[in-house]
């Protein structure tokens, strides 16, 4: 069995707004909507932000060491596609690159 490598990051990444790809709801290629999903505030509820919460509470510190080394040269890009016939959205498999731009096509 042969294991497939990883391709390398793109640096740009330049993608039209509307394409025509494949729906998993409508069972057929439509022309889709692409956008991308920007990062939502963080819920107080949930598990590991109590967990912070309290543990940073009082006169205690962070709770874990800053990371070592330097910053990754690429950023994941979350793009989620929305059908214009069903306006259902999915998304695909993330990528990464430096910089990410959304482009009218005529």
């Amino acid at each position: 069995m042969e294991l497939k490598k990883p391709s390398p990051p793109v640096t740009f990444m330049i993608r039209p707004r509307v394409l025509k790809r494949y729906c998993p709801f409508d069972k057929k290629h439509t022309p889709h909507e692409v956008e991308r999903v920007k990062k939502r505030k963080a819920s107080e509820l949930k598990w590991g932000q109590r967990r912070f919460r309290r543990v940073t509470a009082g006169y205690r510190g962070f709770p874990r060491p800053k990371p070592e080394g330097r910053e990754k040269p690429t950023r994941r890009v979350y793009i989620r596609y929305r059908c214009q016939e069903c306006k259902k959205a999915h998304h695909s498999p993330n990528i990464r690159a430096k910089k990410f731009e959304l482009k009218e096509v005529h």
